[in-house]
C-alpha cells in the first residue's frame, strides 16, 4: 500500500511504521533496536523519505531526533492512517466463519473482579475462537490505556460523567459508605452515620490526586467537614488489608469491597451523604470498535 502526497507517491505503509517509530522513540537507534533491524537502514529509509517530500521531517544532534513542524504534521496523519488500517485488518479478519479477535479491556482491580470474570466467560462459551486481554490499574491509568488505544473499552467508576469524549454503558449506581474494623466494636445496631461524625474517624483513603475518587472530598470541604486522613494509598486491596488490620476506616462506593468475605470489615451506611458513584463501561466514540467489542457490549 503506498500513499499519495500531491500526485506523487511518497510513502508505503513499512515506511510510515518507520517514520512514526523513529518519532515516538526520540532516537534512531532505540527505533532501529524496537523495530529489529540494523540503524543504517532505518537512517536511509528516514532520509529517502525526506528526499521524496522535499523537507525535513527531524532535527537531529548526535544522540536524540526532535520532530520539525513538517514532521509533527506528517506524524499526526500517520498516526490516524496506521491506526485506520489496524481497525480495518480487524474488521477484515471478523468476516470468516464464528467471531475471531481479541477483547481487549482495561479495568481497575475491583472493576475487574465485580464485573468481568462471569461476562467474560459467559463470551468466551459463546464466541469460544476470541481470546482476551486485560489491563488493570488506578482509574486514572485506565482511560490512559483507552486514550492510548491500549484497549477498546474500560470499566470505570466516576462520581460525575467527566469524560464526554467517551460513549458509555451505566453498569450500576451506588452509594459510598463507610468501612471499619470489625474489631473496633462498632454498634451492629448502628447501621448509618453522617457525613459530620466522619470527622471523628481515623480515616485511610485513596491519594488525593486520584480525580476518580476526588469527588467524595470535595463534596466534604463544601460542607466544611475537616476530614481525619491518617493514611493515602493508590490500591483499593490494600486499603481494605489495612482496615481489616484496626489501622483505620476508609469511604469508597459500596462494591469496591470485593474482598468482604475474607476481611474482618463492617459497612456503615454514610445517611445525608448526596455523592453516588457510577461505575460504566466507556468506549472511545470516535473510533470504530471491532466486532468483538461490539458483541461484548452487547452482553451488559
Amino acid at each position: 500500500m503506498q500513499l499519495i502526497w500531491e500526485g506523487c507517491r511518497i510513502l508505503d505503509i513499512r515506511q510510515l511504521r518507520y517514520f512514526v517509530t523513529v518519532a515516538e522513540e526520540g532516537q534512531i537507534t532505540r527505533a532501529a533496536r524496537k523495530l529489529n533491524m540494523a540503524q543504517p537502514p532505518l537512517s536511509q529509509q528516514l532520509k529517502s523519505i525526506e528526499e521524496e517530500l522535499g523537507t525535513n521531517l527531524f532535527y537531529r544532534n548526535s544522540r536524540n531526533v526532535e520532530l520539525t513542524e513538517a514532521g509533527a504534521l506528517l506524524y499526526k496523519r500517520a498516526v490516524s492512517i496506521l491506526h485506520q488500517l489496524e481497525d480495518a485488518l480487524v474488521e477484515v479478519k471478523e468476516t470468516g466463519d464464528g467471531l475471531r479477535g481479541m477483547l481487549s479491556l482495561g479495568a481497575s482491580k475491583s472493576c475487574a473482579l465485580n464485573y468481568l470474570p462471569d461476562r467474560i466467560k459467559e463470551f468466551r462459551n459463546k464466541y469460544p475462537l476470541t481470546t482476551f486481554k486485560i489491563l488493570d490499574g488506578h482509574p486514572y491509568q485506565v482511560v490512559k490505556f483507552l486514550e492510548e488505544r491500549l484497549v477498546e473499552m474500560a470499566v470505570v467508576r466516576f462520581a460525575s460523567d467527566q469524560h464526554l469524549d467517551f460513549e458509555s454503558k451505566t453498569l450500576k449506581i451506588e452509594p459510598y459508605v463507610l468501612f471499619v474494623p470489625k474489631q473496633w466494636n462498632w454498634d451492629s445496631g448502628r447501621g448509618s452515620i453522617s457525613m459530620k461524625e466522619l470527622e471523628g474517624i481515623p480515616l485511610i483513603t485513596v491519594v488525593q490526586d486520584d480525580a476518580v475518587y476526588n469527588s467524595f472530598y470535595d463534596l466534604c470541604l463544601k460542607q466544611g467537614i475537616k476530614l481525619n486522613i491518617i493514611g493515602e494509598c493508590h490500591d483499593a486491596a490494600t486499603i481494605f488489608s489495612l482496615v481489616s488490620s484496626g489501622l483505620g476506616a476508609t469511604v469508597m462506593p459500596q462494591s469496591t469491597y470485593y474482598l468482604k468475605t475474607k476481611l474482618d470489615i463492617q459497612i456503615v451506611e454514610i445517611e445525608d451523604c448526596t455523592l453516588y458513584n457510577k461505575t460504566s463501561l466507556i468506549w472511545d466514540k470516535k473510533r470504530p470498535l471491532s466486532k468483538v467489542a461490539q458483541r461484548f457490549i452487547e452482553m451488559f
